[in-house]
């Protein structure tokens, strides 16, 4: 039997409904599909630089939206619904499967037409709620109100339910069936679109991935430095500097540690272990220290620790959480 105290979380992601809904707040209302935005590659050199742009500014960080999800609890499963033969769509796939997400394979009928991607999310879910009746937590990213029996069946069946949606393409509905709904915008990480774009205002063209909009606001972020990269490199967090990638670790999870507990202080413990539920490889030993305490005092630019009690705290340095 599990142990009834464990939390367990599934999540579902309607592939295409987060990248055209991202694309077209953004960009403009319908945008998406004026623009002819799926058969386009970044990694094609021969490609539009402006629509190169475009595409860049609304990129989707993944990572986040899992993140996010891990601070639910543990992660049993995570799927991507998405026709993955489309180039727009393959873009992402170094992001999926750096994060072992399953991507499950949907062929639309024609040119922008739906590919099902609700009615193959929703069997699949109530299948998994049956299947694995371990799940306490499902967390579905789509905005869709086509979803709303999905949440409503899944909270009889005395699951906590978390939609992750876009702004302005989110159902108020598909919120009310909710246990909690989070905006992408609002995520630990993300840049709000508005202050995306006044930080993109002067000249218009390429600009440095950092005012690309969908970058996290901190300078230390991955796909802030390199989002063409990470989107096309299968071996993208491989290729990076070990230290690197365990900071923005640790400030990631402080973050998200504050948002959901709403606390000055985190317990050190709390902190490691949602540091490992996003990155299980994550090892302070590994990165040549003895204890987790002494890995986040190497980080003070990044968090403070607070040892005068048994119990360490941590928490986000003043000037990170002003970032």
């Amino acid at each position: 039997m599990p142990d009834p105290g464990v939390t367990r979380v599934a999540v579902y992601i309607d592939f295409d409904n987060i990248v055209i809904s991202r694309y077209d707040q953004v960009h403009g209302r319908s945008q998406f599909q004026r623009d002819k935005v799926r058969e386009f590659a970044m990694a094609d050199t021969s490609a539009d630089s402006d629509l190169v742009e475009r595409l860049r500014r609304a990129t989707v960080d993944i990572g986040a939206i899992i993140d996010f999800a891990s601070s639910f609890g543990t992660l049993v499963l995570t799927r991507a619904y998405a026709d993955w033969s489309a180039p727009v769509n393959a873009g992402y796939r170094g992001q999926l499967v750096s994060r072992a997400v399953d991507l499950v394979q949907l062929f639309p009928a024609a040119a922008y037409a739906k590919n099902g991607a609700d009615i193959r999310l929703a069997v699949d879910a109530v299948e998994d709620m049956f299947r694995l009746p371990d799940l306490t937590h499902v967390v579905i990213v789509a905005g869709d109100s086509d979803y709303i029996a999905l949440a409503q069946r899944c909270r009889r069946l005395g699951r906590y339910v978390v939609g992750v949606g876009v702004a302005g393409s989110t159902s108020r509905s598909l919120a009310a069936a909710c246990d909690e709904l989070v905006t992408y915008d609002a995520l630990p990480g993300i840049t709000p679109t508005d202050t995306a774009q006044q930080a993109t205002a002067p000249p218009p063209g390429p600009r440095s991935e950092l005012e690309s909009g969908t970058a996290p606001s901190r300078p230390s972020s991955r796909r802030a430095r390199r989002p063409a990269a990470s989107a096309n490199d299968d071996n993208d967090p491989e290729s990076e500097d070990p230290q690197e990638l365990a900071s923005r670790l640790l400030e990631r999870a402080l973050r998200l540690g504050h948002e959901k507990d709403d606390e000055d202080w985190l317990h050190s413990s709390a902190v490691k272990t949602q540091m490992k539920r996003m990155d299980p490889s994550f090892s302070e030993k590994a990165l040549g220290y003895r204890s987790f305490s002494d890995f986040v005092k190497s980080r003070d630019a990044i968090a403070e620790l607070d040892e005068t009690d048994p119990v360490r705290l941590v928490r986000l340095h003043p000037t990170t959480t002003a970032r």
